[in-house]
């Protein structure tokens, strides 16, 4: 599994987008940040409730970019080449749906999916991608890596969120 550490990261941003662009971690963290405290739950039954995460808001990011008319969903890829999730555009532009610096107060570990990873609050786990390096504003969803093994393309906690 590849590492990446604040000298050698990127965030790419593009698709159906009218200014797509390159982020460091360093632009990451200069930008304003969010904290958002919620529950990391995995379909196979573990639960961690109240975890924090502090980072960009999404919904930040795909303003700067200038979202194109066109533009239905976002997907999303990892540097470890294989890993990728989608989220509609409305999911995406949550204010609950971070790019991910921080978890538990501190810089994203490798382990849990850093430098940078997504954390969409009220979804299971698995559409909170480890290792993101990309993002792209595309016409419809597509099906990330685990909806590929059967799980849910809306992965809610609640289903009436």
């Amino acid at each position: 599994m590849p590492r990446k550490t604040a000298a050698d990261y990127r965030l790419e941003i593009g698709g159906l987008v009218e200014r797509p662009g390159t982020f460091t971690l360093d632009e990451l963290r200069a930008l304003p940040q969010t904290r958002v405290v919620g529950e990391a739950r995995c379909t196979d039954g573990w639960r961690v409730p109240d975890v924090p995460f502090s980072g960009v808001l999404l919904s930040h990011l795909l303003d700067a970019a200038g979202v194109r008319p066109e533009g239905k969903a976002v997907r999303f890829t990892c540097f470890d080449g294989v890993y990728s999730e989608s989220l509609t555009l409305e999911q995406a532009r949550r204010a609950d749906v971070l790019v991910a610096l921080d978890m538990l107060d501190a810089p994203v570990t490798h382990a849990h999916g850093g430098p940078v990873r997504l954390y969409v609050a009220p979804m299971y786990f698995y559409k909170s991608a480890k290792w993101l390096s990309g993002i792209s504003v595309t016409d419809q969803v597509i099906p990330g890596y685990w909806e590929e093994y059967g799980y849910d393309v809306d992965g809610w906690l609640d289903p009436a969120a």
